[in-house]
């Protein structure tokens, strides 16, 4: 019967804790975009580099051959 004097306020802490991080992580704005990186390993940023790198190549080029 002592135990419950000892679990009931701990349960009562670790309950007020969880409120107290989740309100936290709302207001942090932790649960905005919950997708978000769940797709982003099906995205591929490869061809956008390659885009990129290719547009700066061709900068590049015709500032050397303005020179």
């Amino acid at each position: 019967m002592s135990v419950i004097y000892v679990l009931i306020p701990i349960a009562i802490l670790l309950t007020a804790l969880g409120i107290y991080l989740f309100f936290w992580a709302v207001k942090s704005d932790q649960f905005d975009d919950l997708e978000k990186q769940g797709l982003s390993i099906l995205f591929e940023d490869d061809k956008n580099n390659t885009v990129e790198n290719s547009k700066s190549k061709d900068k590049q080029e015709t500032s050397q051959n303005d020179s």
